[in-house]
Parts: structure tokens; sequence; C-alpha cells
């Protein structure tokens, strides 16, 4: 992960931000659950059903994701990233649930019918509630941009979901006021099925990161360019990057000068690392030096 902050600093705002999300799906449930139970409005008490799970999911990620500034130890000698796609893995998982639950919802409603009451006070809960939502997103935003959690930016898009669910409950009160409360689970229906390939989307992103897999071949290209701009370079062979957690690891070997001395060496093997971990994404590398021209290697694919 790149983060320009210090690690207390990246902890600091990773708190603050889950903690907003935290406490705005706590006021959100309570203001349309309750507006929901006193009007007897599916569509918002569904709506608040939905915040109640994202709570859930916003607490693992402020208990869960913090461990991910952990520094390296004994049992993780590589770090802790690999909690963070973890934690917004389970994030994803929870979004597409509840997305597919929504569209059950919306399903069942579209064929038995709803029954609501209308008041002016749903549409205020409404209101607060994407308000409320809108200025979470806004403020979890702004801190990942420092940050580039992973974690965090699951969060955010779930709470775009949410705005989203409330704006379909909206127009499911308005059908009401106008006599066509079938409005309510079709907008519900639409909803859902962009909730679940939200959550689908986080899934696939984070299993990528958990697995290890490799970027495209753009950033493959990127890190040969940054390693042949060097003037002590020769040739570059067996280049592997891959995720380790949501950052790239770089291994690889470069060709130099066989005469140089052993200092020069070292010294060229220490520019290259961090010319590598300069390079957006890029967490840590491995550069092993080989002597030009003696053609060990020659039948692996060549970088060049």
């Amino acid at each position: 992960m790149v983060r320009d902050a210090a690690a207390d600093g990246g902890r600091s705002g990773f708190a603050r931000a889950s903690w907003a999300n935290v406490l705005g799906n706590v006021a959100k449930i309570g203001v349309e659950g309750a507006a929901g139970l006193a009007f007897g409005s599916v569509a918002l008490l569904a709506d608040a059903a939905h915040s109640l799970a994202d709570l859930v999911a916003s607490v693992v990620v402020l208990i869960w994701g913090r461990s991910a500034f952990d520094e390296p130890d004994d049992t993780h000698p590589h770090g802790h990233d690999r909690i963070e796609p973890l934690t917004a893995l389970f994030v994803g998982a929870v979004i597409a649930l509840l997305g597919l639950n929504l569209l059950y919802r919306s399903v069942e409603g579209l064929l038995y019918g709803t029954e609501i009451e209308f008041s002016v006070l749903l549409l205020v809960a409404l209101g607060f509630a994407i308000l409320d939502m809108y200025l979470v997103y806004r403020y979890t935003v702004e801190i990942n941009d420092v940050l580039q959690s992973t974690a965090l930016a699951a969060l955010a898009k779930d709470c775009l979901n949410d705005i989203y669910t409330s704006i379909a409950a909206i127009v499911g009160v308005l059908g009401v006021l106008v006599n066509l409360p079938l409005l309510d689970p079709a907008a519900g229906g639409l909803v859902s099925l962009l909730v679940v390939y939200q959550g689908v989307e986080i899934g696939k992103e984070n299993v990528d990161y958990l697995i290890g897999a490799a970027p495209g071949p753009e950033k493959r290209g990127e890190i040969t360019e940054a390693l042949r701009r060097h003037p002590a370079v020769k040739g570059v062979h067996d280049l592997a990057v891959f995720y380790d957690g949501p950052v790239l690891e770089v291994e690889v070997h470069v060709e130099v000068d066989g005469d140089m001395p052993f200092r020069e060496a070292h010294d060229i093997e220490s520019e290259l690392v961090d010319r590598l971990r300069a390079l957006e994404e890029v967490g840590d590398a491995h550069v092993h030096l080989d002597p030009s021209g003696i053609g060990e290697w020659k039948e692996s694919v060549d970088e060049r």
C-alpha cells in the first residue's frame, strides 16, 4: 500500500474514517428504523436493516483493519498488509449478500404488493440518511486519498450504495403518494442489482490481492523500463511481479558488468531497489545482480 503518512498517522486516520462509518450507520439506523416502525414503511425498515449489516462491516474494519499498520514481527516477517484486503473482502461479501436480500424483497413486493402509510416524515428521514451517508463518504474518501486503503475504499463504496438505496426508498414513498406503490419494489430491484455488482467487484479485486496475482503487462513494462534507465544495467531477466496484500512485490535479475568492484555493485543494487520502491504500488523489491555475457539464463524470457 502506498502511504505518505507515517505508520502512527496512518493508523490514526484509518481509525477516524472507520469510526465515522460506524457512527454514521448508527445514526442512519436510528432515524430510518424509528420512521419505518412508526408508519409501516417496509422500504425504510429494509434500508435500516441494510445499514445494520453495514454497521457490522464497519466495526470489523475498525477492529481488524488497523492491524495492517502493525510493524513486521517474528510471526509476520512481511508485515500485516494482507489483513486489509481480507477485511475488504468481508465487506464486499456483506454488500453482495445485502444486494441479494434487497432483490428478493423487491421481487416479493412486485408479486404481492406493499403496504405503507405516507408521511412527510418518511421523506425527512430518508433525506437525513442521504446527507448522513454523503458526509461519511466524503470524509472517508478524503482520508483514503492519503492512505489508499482497500478496506476504506470498500466502505466508501458501501456509503454510495446506502445513498442509492435511500433514493430508491424515496421513489417508493413518492409512489405511495401518487398511488403507484409498485414504484417502491421496482426501484429497489434496480438498485439491488447495482449493490450486488459492486460487492462482487470489491470481492474480485481483493481476492487478487490475497492470492498474490500478477499485475497487467503495463506495470511489468514500467518496472523493466525503470531498471533499464540505470546506466549500469545491461539487461533484465527473470522478472516476477505479484501482489503481497494491496502492494506489489518485485523479484528480478539484472545484468551488470561482471568486472566492477564489489562495493560498486552493492551501491548499484541499492539504487535499483530504491528506484523500484519509488514506483506507485510497489512495496518491496529484491534485485539480484548477474554478470553480463555469461549466458546462464539465456533459456529464460528476456525482458529487454
